[in-house]
């Protein structure tokens, strides 16, 4: 059964948004859709963080940023 070049186009695309979360998420990089759907679902008087403030934040956290105890990695 052959696909059809659109078919083909939208099983790579979300093949490589797989591969590019699953990266994210093994450099410590959360996935912004992800949060800022849950934002909107579970605390829906709350603004999202834009997703420049996410990555800095995820960043932060991910370097021990504000953390007494020094630089941290992992």
């Amino acid at each position: 059964m052959a696909l059809s070049s659109a078919e083909l186009r939208d099983r790579l695309r979300t093949f490589s948004k797989c591969v590019c979360d699953g990266a994210r998420l093994m450099v410590g990089q959360g996935d912004y859709e992800a949060y800022a759907a849950h934002i909107r679902k579970t605390h829906a008087d709350q603004e999202p963080m834009t997703e420049r403030e996410f990555f800095r934040n995820r960043e932060n956290a991910r370097f021990g940023v504000g953390n007494r105890s020094g630089f941290r990695c992992c």
